[in-house]
This record gives structure tokens, sequence and C-alpha cells, in this order.
């Protein structure tokens, strides 16, 4: 069993200018998916994407390779995950290495660790799954969601109105972390959720999407907690 990590990293992040390699308690943010990935010690080849000189550079720096550069194409803000796997796939069969499971891990994402990356390959194994995916719970019932309209408020599900939060069904959303996922399944169904995935449930203290300077914040505060730097 061969397995890729693929750690697509662009250069263009406009709302964090630099985010992929702002610096994050001393070293800088992809720095955390590159090791994580080295330590859990179940992959062959860990790699940056990315369409970024400096990105690249720092990348081998901490460890991972960077074989090739993205195009354009798949480096602007439209630019999707899967095509950028896809694509990452595509020139390693290119130059004779293919693989039989793949790890997308997001570049901000330091609440990764070794064994989070560990766990999830043995979960999607057992499970005899094509894709692992590590999911947190929403902390209120989206059954209750509310919207606007010209100033006014109401509900998306007014059947839920007089229904108790704790009768409702739990919801989950993508933690945006990392992917386990089956190459041969991926190739022919280039999707990361799909009927085959497995759930990977993860606190929400250690998850935090950071798209924003408030996010950054945010993330900080939490790393500190957790690893009692406070």
């Amino acid at each position: 069993m061969k397995n890729i990590a693929i750690i697509p990293a662009r250069g263009g992040s406009k709302r964090i200018p630099r985010k992929n390699i702002k610096d994050f308690f001393g070293k800088p943010i992809i720095a955390y998916s590159i090791e994580a990935a080295i330590k859990s010690g179940v992959f062959d080849e860990i790699m940056v994407s990315t369409d970024d000189v400096e990105i690249a550079e720092i990348a081998k720096k901490y460890g991972a390779k960077v074989p090739f550069f993205r195009s354009l194409e798949l480096s602007n803000d439209m630019a999707m995950t899967a095509p950028v796997l896809i694509n990452a796939l595509e020139e390693y069969k290119k130059i004779g290495q293919e693989f039989d499971y793949g790890c997308c891990i997001y570049p901000c994402a330091p609440f990764i660790d070794s064994n989070k990356l560990k766990s999830g390959l043995e979960t999607m194994l057992n499970k005899k799954a094509t894709s692992a995916i590590p999911v947190v719970k929403y902390s209120y019932p989206i059954q209750r969601a509310l919207t606007i309209k010209d100033g006014t408020l109401s509900m998306i599900l007014p059947e839920n109105m007089n229904v108790r939060s704790q009768d409702l069904e739990p919801t989950y959303h993508d933690v945006g972390q990392y992917y386990w996922f089956e190459i041969e399944s991926f190739i022919k169904n280039p999707v990361l959720f799909s009927k085959n995935t497995v759930a990977i449930i993860t606190p929400e203290s250690e998850v935090q999407d950071i798209d924003t300077e408030d996010d950054w914040e945010i993330a900080e505060m939490k790393y500190k907690i957790l690893n009692r730097l406070i």
C-alpha cells in the first residue's frame, strides 16, 4: 500500500495575505501540516501543490516535496480542491509514480496532528470506505435556522418552531482539515464526499476555519488553550 499526502497551497490568498505561510507561533502555518504528515509515518510521498516560489521553498525547508508548480488555471480564486488533487496525481503518474491512497491536507490546519492522520486512514480501511472526512457537530440545531427577508425574521423550517432542540437530529459539517481517499475510486468519481464516506467526529475545541483575521485570532486562542500556553 502506497500513500501520498497532497497539501494544496496557492499563493493568492486575499482575505489574509500570504495566509499559507503566515507565522503561527513561531513558524509558517503550513509547517504544521507538513510536520504532522511526516510524523505520522504513513506516507510514501508528502508534496505541496503550489504556484508560488516562496511557498515552495518553505515547504521544502520543512520536509515536503514540490516536484512541479501548479498552473495558473488551478491557482485562481475559483479553483476547487478536486481538480488540484487530480492534477497532482496525473503529474506523478507521468513520472511512473502511482499510489493507492491519498490524503488532502490543508495548509492552514494547525490542529492536525500525526495521530489524527493515522486514525483517519485506519478508520477508512477498517470501515472499507472510499474516503474519510473529519466533521464537527453544529453547536445549534440547523433545523431551527432563521432567515431575514426585507428586514423580517422567519424560520426556514417553520414546522420546527415548537420542537425542542434536544429532539432534533444532530447535524455535522466538514472540518476542513484533511480528507483521506482511495485514489482509484476518486479518479473515477472526483468528489471527496460520496455514499461510501466515513465520518470522523472531531471536538469543536480542535476545529477552526481560518478565512478572516478574526478567525486567525480565534485559532491562536484555541491553540494556546490546547497546548497550555496560557
